[in-house]
Formats: C-alpha cells, sequence, structure tokens
C-alpha cells in the first residue's frame, strides 16, 4: 500500500490524522507549514512535533512506538539519590528560558548536527511568552549548569532537550520536573524519541495509540498559569 506525505497549506492548521503517519521514516506525518504559535499549540495539542536539520524543510512527526517516562518509572539509582543529598545546586522554573535553549541548541556534548535552528528559537520563546514552553533550570552558584525545556498544553508535558555542563546536571532537572509534575497528579512526560540516557531514566516506549489515549487525558488535565510561575523549585 503506497503511503502518501502531507504538505501543510500556510492557512490551514489542522494535520492529518496519526494514521497516515509513514512507517519509513517513522512517523513522519507532514511537511511544510510554519512555526507560528498556534500551529505549534495544534500541533502539541495532537500529539505531533516539529523536528528538522538545516537542510530539511519543516518537518512533522509522530512516531510510533512513542517514548514516555511515567511519573512512576523515573529510576534514580543509589549513586544519583546521594548526588541529589548532598548536591549544592540550586534548581529554578522558567527563570531564564532563553539561556536554556540557546546552551541546548549548541550543547557541548552533542557531536551531531542541532536541530535548534534560530527559528526554532525564536519560536518557541514565543511559545515561552505565550505560557506554553517552560524551563527547568539548575544552577551552581550563578552559573547555569543544566536544564531542560519543553511545552505544555494543560497537564500534557513534551520534552524538547536538556543539557549539562556539571555532573548529573541534566538528570536533577528531569527529577525536578517530575517532582513538579506530580504535584498535580499528571502521569506522564512526553519524551518522544528513545535514547540510552532516557532508557536509563525509567523512559519506555508505547505505541502511538497508547500514548494518545494517555495523551488525551493530559491535555484535558486543567492546570493553572499560575503553577508555571518563575520560582526556585
Amino acid at each position: 500500500m503506497s503511503q502518501y506525505l502531507y504538505t501543510l497549506d500556510d492557512k490551514e492548521l489542522a494535520f492529518p490524522p496519526h494514521e497516515f503517519a509513514l512507517s519509513e521514516p517513522n512517523g513522519l506525518i507532514a511537511t511544510g507549514g510554519d512555526l507560528h504559535p498556534k500551529r505549534l499549540i495544534q500541533a502539541y495539542a495532537n500529539g505531533i512535533f516539529p523536528w528538522y536539520s538545516e537542510a530539511d524543510p519543516l518537518l512533522w512527526w509522530s512516531p510510533n512506538p512513542r517514548a514516555i517516562l511515567k511519573i512512576g518509572d523515573l529510576r534514580i539509582n543509589r549513586s544519583l539519590q546521594k548526588f541529589i543529598n548532598k548536591s549544592a545546586y540550586t534548581v529554578s522554573l522558567n527563570k531564564d528560558f532563553a539561556k536554556v535553549i540557546d546552551i541546548c541548541s549548541d550543547a557541548p556534548f552533542r557531536d551531531d548536527d542541532t536541530w535548534i535552528m534560530p527559528e526554532m528559537i525564536q519560536a518557541y520563546q514565543q511559545m515561552h511568552q505565550l505560557g506554553y514552553a517552560h524551563s527547568i533550570e539548575v544552577w551552581q552558584h550563578d552559573d547555569l549548569v543544566g536544564g531542560l525545556y519543553g511545552v505544555a498544553i494543560n497537564g500534557f508535558f513534551s520534552g524538547e532537550s536538556m543539557f549539562y555542563k556539571k555532573t548529573n546536571a541534566s538528570k536533577i532537572a528531569l527529577v525536578a520536573l517530575i517532582n513538579l509534575l506530580n504535584l498535580k497528579d499528571i502521569e506522564f512526560i512526553d519524551c518522544q524519541i528513545q535514547n540510552p540516557f532516557l532508557e536509563s531514566m525509567g523512559v519506555k516506549e508505547v505505541s502511538r495509540d497508547d500514548f494518545l489515549t494517555l495523551q488525551q487525558d493530559e491535555v484535558n488535565r486543567p492546570v493553572e498559569p499560575d503553577f508555571w510561575r518563575p520560582r526556585i523549585l
């Protein structure tokens, strides 16, 4: 059976149904459109995210399977727990989103081409200003040594990227995010695509159908805007 890749209209915000996503490359569901906040909100509300490199057109994805971290599945091994107990790091929420995404775009450990290009940075900064994109920062005194950012639609949080400059700083950011979301009984974080680091933290893959069922439950879970106010965690 042949598969057809949708090209998004510049004005129409609707995405094709998930069953139209390609099997190869896995989850590619559409191309084109733009990174306007309205389109991004529509995408994330439907479990779709943009991901592309400088040489590509704008690509949209709904992979099958989908990597998620259920709140109760977070793995904190003994050495990490000892580190957390003794850590002098300070963790904050939405204190410096711009710096987090900027460092993520050029993280020192990343040896592949970044997908966080200037137009992506601008788009997610707009999403942050509108209250949809959020960051966790890990500080050693006044130095930003780790962090992560993602997009939240009500109770649905889709992680985009993270970084570390010091030992365990990205892990501490993830633990802080889990603890924060647990305050609202949010059940999982969308991690999009599995990798060895995420797997070591307890991330598992589920089918696209199972993901979408969980995802829509969280999209419909009300979370007041004040929950994301900048503060020390």
